[in-house]
C-alpha cells in the first residue's frame, strides 16, 4: 500500500469514530423505528436520520492521547468541570476519615461518555448503590443518585475515589472492572448512558491543576499530579 493510500485511510479512521459495544443496539433500534415510522409517514425520514445520527454520535469512543508519567491523575470522562470542593468521600468507598477534594465532572448529551481509569493502580473496592435520577448538576446527587463507586489504590498505597454518578435521562450505569484487577492510567472502564456526572476524590494533599469552569478530556486532562507542589489554580473565561 503506498504512502498516498495509507493517508486516505488514516483520514478517514479519523471522520469516523469507532463506537462503543454498549451503543450498536441502540443505534439499531433508533434506525429501525425511524423506517417504520417513515414507511407510515415519509416526511420522518430526515427526523429519524437526525435521531440515528445523533444516538450515533453520543456512543462515539475516540482514542486519546494519555500522559503516563508515575502519579499523574487524568480526567475519568469528557464534560465540564462543575465544582471542586473539599468534603468527605461516599461511606462506601472506604476511604477513611476525613474531608477529601471532590471534583465533579458534568456530562451532557453531546459529551463522550466513555469513562477512563484516571490512576495507575489497582481496583481495590466497587460498590454500586441505588439510587434517584436527579439532575446530575446538583450537588445532592453524589448521595441522592444512583451511582457505581471504584476505589483505586496505587503500589504506594495511595487511594483515589471514581464514582459514576447517573443523571436525570440517563438509567443505565456500565462499569468493566472487578475487585483486584490492575488497571492503567487512561484505560476505558465503562459508560453512563445519556448525560450524567462523574466524581473524583483525590489523594489526600493533592491540589487540584483543573479550574471551576474549564471543559475536560477524559484520559487526556490532568486533574492532579502526587509529585507536584503546584498551588491550586486560578482562571477566568474569556
Amino acid at each position: 500500500m503506498s504512502n498516498q493510500d495509507n493517508h486516505l485511510l488514516e483520514t478517514i479512521k479519523s471522520v469516523f469514530v469507532p463506537i462503543h459495544p454498549a451503543g450498536w443496539l441502540f443505534i439499531f433500534i433508533f434506525l429501525g423505528v425511524s423506517l417504520v415510522i417513515t414507511a407510515i409517514w415519509p416526511p420522518f425520514f430526515w427526523i429519524g436520520a437526525l435521531a440515528t445520527g445523533w444516538c450515533a454520535y453520543f456512543f462515539r469512543d475516540p482514542d486519546r492521547v494519555t500522559p503516563m508519567r508515575e502519579g499523574l491523575i487524568v480526567s475519568p470522562a469528557d464534560g465540564v468541570v462543575q465544582k471542586i470542593t473539599k468534603c468527605e468521600p461516599p461511606i462506601e468507598l472506604d476511604l477513611g476519615i476525613g474531608e477529601r477534594t471532590r471534583i465533579s465532572v458534568f456530562l451532557n448529551v453531546f459529551d463522550v461518555h466513555v469513562n477512563r481509569i484516571p490512576m495507575e493502580g489497582s481496583i481495590s473496592k466497587l460498590h454500586y448503590h441505588a439510587g434517584k435520577f436527579l439532575n446530575a448538576a446538583l450537588d445532592k446527587a453524589s448521595e441522592e443518585n444512583e451511582r457505581q463507586s471504584v476505589k483505586i489504590t496505587t503500589p504506594d498505597g495511595m487511594t483515589l475515589g471514581v464514582v459514576q454518578i447517573a443523571g436525570l435521562v440517563a438509567r443505565r450505569i456500565l462499569c468493566d472492572l472487578k475487585e483486584g484487577q490492575p488497571v492503567k492510567t487512561g484505560e476505558r472502564f465503562g459508560i453512563i448512558r445519556f448525560g450524567s456526572r462523574v466524581d473524583v476524590y483525590l489523594p489526600p494533599d493533592v491540589t487540584p491543576l483543573v479550574i471551576e469552569g474549564q471543559r475536560s478530556v477524559g484520559g487526556e486532562t490532568l486533574l492532579g499530579d502526587l509529585k507536584s507542589s503546584e498551588p491550586q489554580r486560578v482562571g477566568t473565561k474569556h
